[in-house]
């Protein structure tokens, strides 16, 4: 069992049931995921941004995340020594670094829409 599927046991086990988000939610939100390397040339670069000795940049993974209404967030990993470079090792850390990004997103969301309803109330 991962962490955060311990930490919300946990939460529902205490009966924490005031508004908050959750990774169900969280996973909800995702509609698109993408996947690039970095040894795929990037568009519009110019030739003076690559060295001819650079054996590095196939390590870094890049994830994109598309978000329901459109909006995208991204994650990255990258491994210092290439040979320890592993495909599918490098998107599942991508993708978790994009994934928190989310998090972050819908928490301020919640809590700008419960402010609101404070101050709803106050009127």
């Amino acid at each position: 069992m991962s962490n955060e599927k311990q930490i919300e046991q946990e939460i529902q086990d205490k009966g924490l049931n005031a508004p908050r988000l959750t990774p169900d939610h969280i996973d909800s939100k995702i509609k698109a995921i993408r996947y690039l390397t970095g040894d795929v040339a990037p568009a519009f670069a110019h030739e003076d941004y690559f060295a001819k000795e650079d054996k590095g940049t196939p390590c870094l993974t890049i994830c994109i995340l598309t978000l329901e209404n459109g909006f995208t967030v991204t994650g990255e990993s990258a491994c210092a020594s290439p040979e320890n470079f592993d495909k599918l090792i490098g998107q599942k850390i991508a993708y978790e670094n994009a994934r928190n990004k989310i998090w972050q997103l819908e928490g301020y969301l919640l809590k700008e829409k419960l402010h609101q309803a404070e101050l709803d109330k106050q009127f």
